[in-house]
């Protein structure tokens, strides 16, 4: 079985289209399948890509059918980072601007990836099915959750090609995932982290045997999607928000707030009720 077709599941739909190099799928009910689609590039990104998936990402944030959204690459590779063979900018870039006004507009737009995940309502699980870098790693710390094939590999290639190891919000990530120290030491020398290494410092929640890490992220969408639509939303947007907030008392005082607004909901009270019955819930986004 090829790792970005992933186990469609007898009750999956076959796909909601998308394009030819970001194709989405629903291989579950409730669950969301992104592919980065260009293996022989290792599903390096172009700006064509990258609008691409800008535009499945928005229309899944806006799907209430959709609950967690998994994100893998084809073939062999998560993705490679942006494919500097075949980069060009994008095509509303201003054309009466300096080469530093450019590259700061296609700076900005890449940029976006993680802030774009982030605001989404589903949770964003990342499954690593082989060779992450630059832009494709900071794809994967982006997302809520990762899980990683064998074969997975982390690498910080901005440093690898004279830049900065810190981009699209890698540094700010990286450190609150494994640590100052740990990050310090993969963003200054850009070594590579394998997928045991990964499970091990907590880059990545488990490393499965190649070829079950579609599985692997189906079966942890599935312990998601048993929980109300609302308290998972609100949820990832309460540990995100609390990563940043100044103080303890300012954390509980949003947790408070977000508790009062998620049990007010009929789909609170549905769970509560089918847990006291012994069956599945059955929600309504009410």
């Amino acid at each position: 079985m090829n790792e970005a077709d992933g186990d469609k599941g007898a009750d999956g739909d076959k796909g909601d289209g998308g394009n030819e190099d970001v194709l989405v799928d629903r291989p579950r009910p409730e669950v969301a399948l992104v592919t980065l689609n260009r293996p022989d590039r290792l599903n390096a990104l172009t700006s064509e890509m990258l609008a691409h998936l800008y535009d499945a990402l928005e229309g899944l944030g806006r799907d209430s059918t959709c609950r967690v959204i998994v994100v893998t690459g084809a073939g062999r590779g998560f993705c490679a980072g942006d494919d500097l063979r075949d980069y060009h900018p994008p095509e509303w870039v201003p054309t009466d601007v300096g080469p530093m006004h450019s590259n700061m507009y296609q700076q900005k737009y890449v940029a976006e990836l993680v802030p774009r995940m982030r605001a989404l309502p589903q949770p964003v699980i990342a499954a690593v099915n082989g060779p992450a870098a630059g832009a494709g790693y900071a794809l994967a710390l982006g997302a809520d959750l990762r899980v990683a094939a064998a074969s997975a590999v982390f690498v910080d290639a901005f440093v690898k090609i004279g830049a900065s190891g810190a981009e699209m919000g890698l540094s700010w990530l990286l450190q609150r995932i494994v640590g100052a120290t740990r990050a310090a030491e993969l963003v200054l020398t850009g070594r590579r982290v394998d997928g045991d290494e990964a499970a091990r410092i907590g880059l990545v929640l488990d490393t499965v045997p190649d070829g079950e890490v579609i599985d692997a992220a189906l079966a942890l969408a599935q312990q998601i999607i048993v929980n109300t639509p609302l308290g998972t939303w609100m949820g990832k947007a309460t540990l995100w928000s609390n990563l940043e907030i100044p103080s303890l008392e300012a954390a509980i005082d949003l947790e408070a707030r977000t508790q009062i607004l998620t049990l007010g909901t009929d789909d609170a009270r549905e769970q509560l009720d089918a847990y006291r019955e012994g069956r599945q819930a059955r929600y309504t986004n009410h």
